[in-house]
């Protein structure tokens, strides 16, 4: 088997979702990362925001930035298991070189 990678993960929940149904929902997110033997190392809430475009009715969402280490070899087995989430609107998992303990957005210059 591999050596585990270092993961950066987006999840946008749908707006819809109580406080207690998405704490569940991200809280299944976690599971299904340990569960394989991944680890969590950071969860950054970013809160509500209108999302760019709609997805599935949906104009608002709630974004969570996670970082975690998994062995490659079963980021697919995840990627299902997050297909079949029905209250997650969208995810994005990239490779990271190293965790944020911040984030912090760049202003835009405005001309």
């Amino acid at each position: 088997m591999s050596k585990e990678q270092l993961y950066e993960g987006m999840y946008i929940l749908g707006a819809h979702l109580g406080e207690d149904a998405r704490s569940t929902a991200i809280a299944k997110i976690e599971d299904q990362i340990t569960s394989r033997g991944g680890e969590i190392k950071k969860i950054h809430t970013q809160g509500r925001k209108r999302l760019a475009y709609e997805i599935a009715r949906h104009r608002e969402g709630y974004y969570y930035l996670i970082y975690f280490t998994l062995n490659p070899d079963l980021l697919n087995e995840l990627w299902e298991e997050y297909r079949r989430n029905e209250d997650l609107l969208r995810f994005l998992t990239i490779k990271a070189e190293k965790v944020l303990e911040e984030i912090k957005f760049k202003q835009l210059v405005e001309q």
